[in-house]
């Protein structure tokens, strides 16, 4: 039996997950319908798109990661939504995730220089010593919303990776509410980097900062278009004239990278390479404390952190879903998917697939094996994988350890993202 159309575009709305991510959905659909057609109805201001196929099962979902030659990063980029105009998708394609064998390897093997077991070692102190200020700092507070404190970490670790100062790390925050929360209306304007605190290379970069949302036509300006990202971009040449020494922003200067191919790589790091963390780090706190025995275990047994950070990113995977597009007629699961169809890949419900994960809806630390999708699969695995464990596992042993009797703030909900991309908190209020 099928499942209504009107409940299977439930998926695509982004105010489908303001109230959480609909696992009961997704497990109604693994059963009755694991490829599935949504369809794309307007949503606000943005217009309606040509629907996709959405895969929900685990092994579908690694099977399309996986298999570039019959869906392509490339085709269509990796987010659901169309891009506007030819240019834009021109502009999205020189970006390493948007990219196929072998265009997407030459690009990925520069940003890996930056993940090196070297570098990561010399990262490490670091971020085990900023994770032990932040929460040495809100500890006699007795109360704090988490939310913004674990964002601190994966902005500050990517600041000091891309040679960013200080005081323009601000900017990295605006940057990423902008591309990653535009379907929210509190964050798709976002313009908190005060001039006054920026350096002189900050303060010329916002003045280039666009003022106008819509195109001349009444469009929603794309937030991942040059244009939507002019002093982001801005900034990026300026500070590749004088890249702090060992940075990733010298080493892609010096890779000969052309102008595109070096925009798109530092929108890689400065927007996708915190934003996972953003979302990560919060989201599992609020799933341990929903699972006070499982928050007793983490406390009694730390040696458990690291596993417990692989339970957690599977229980809240940051990313909701990715875009490929066929590149053939191909068949997938019984369902027969045409050559330009956009085929849509939830992270969301294969972590929760039951034929993988027994008892996928306990929140389990010590699972094991864990063979979740948070970070992809294929040639897309997320190059930052290990970075972004070593934050989590970093901040959450202090967490556990320096705050004890963290719980909730009585009467104070969280509040969700709204999106359907980005599976976030925008407010996590707790007391210790």
């Amino acid at each position: 039996m099928g499942v209504d159309q009107a409940r299977v575009n439930r998926i695509f709305l982004p105010a489908t997950y303001a109230g959480g991510v609909p696992h009961e959905l997704f497990r109604e659909l693994r059963t009755a319908s694991p490829v599935c057609w949504v369809e794309e109805p307007p949503v606000g201001e943005w217009p309606a798109g040509p629907g996709y196929w959405a895969v929900l099962r685990h092994a579908d979902v690694k099977h399309v990661l996986r298999t570039p030659a019959l869906f392509s990063s490339h085709l269509g980029a990796t987010q659901i939504r169309d891009p506007d105009t030819t240019a834009d998708l021109d502009f999205a394609r020189t970006m390493m995730l948007n990219q196929d064998p072998p265009d997407h390897s030459r690009l990925r093997r520069i940003v890996a220089a930056a993940f090196t077991p070297r570098a990561l070692r010399e990262l490490t102190g670091a971020i085990e010593a900023r994770a032990t200020h932040l929460v040495d700092a809100v500890r006699p507070l007795g109360e704090a919303d988490f939310v913004p404190l674990a964002a601190d970490l994966p902005v500050w670790t990517l600041a000091r990776i891309l040679g960013v100062p200080d005081q323009d790390r601000q900017l990295l925050v605006d940057w990423s509410n902008r591309v990653i929360g535009y379907q929210d209306a509190d964050q798709a304007g976002s313009n908190t980097a005060a001039p006054s605190g920026l350096t002189d290379l900050g303060r010329a970069a916002l003045a280039r900062r666009p003022t106008a949302l819509t195109t001349p036509d009444g469009r929603p300006v794309n937030p991942r278009s040059r244009a939507a990202l002019a002093d982001m971009f801005a900034y990026a040449h300026a500070l590749a004239e004088q890249p702090p020494p060992g940075s990733i922003v010298a080493r892609m200067r010096d890779a000969g990278l052309g102008a595109a191919e070096f925009e798109t790589m530092f929108f890689l790091f400065a927007v996708a390479g915190n934003e996972t963390l953003r979302n990560g780090l919060p989201g599992a706190l609020h799933s341990l404390l929903a699972h006070p025995d499982q928050y007793r275990l983490l406390r009694e047994r730390p040696e458990l952190t690291d596993s417990a950070v692989e339970e957690l990113l599977r229980f809240w995977p940051p990313v909701l879903e990715f875009r490929r597009t066929a590149t053939q007629d191909v068949e997938l699961a019984g369902t027969a998917i045409r050559r330009g169809d956009k085929v849509v890949v939830y992270h969301a419900s294969a972590n929760r697939d039951e034929t993988v994960f027994p008892d996928p809806d306990r929140l389990d630390l010590a699972r094991s094996p864990n063979d979740h999708v948070s970070f992809g699969f294929g040639p897309h695995f997320c190059v930052g994988a290990q970075l972004a464990r070593i934050q989590m596992s970093a901040l959450l042993r202090r967490i556990v350890a320096g705050l004890p009797g963290l719980r909730p703030v009585p009467g104070a909900e969280p509040t969700r993202l709204v999106s359907n991309f980005q599976n976030g908190l925008k407010s996590l209020a707790l007391r210790w």
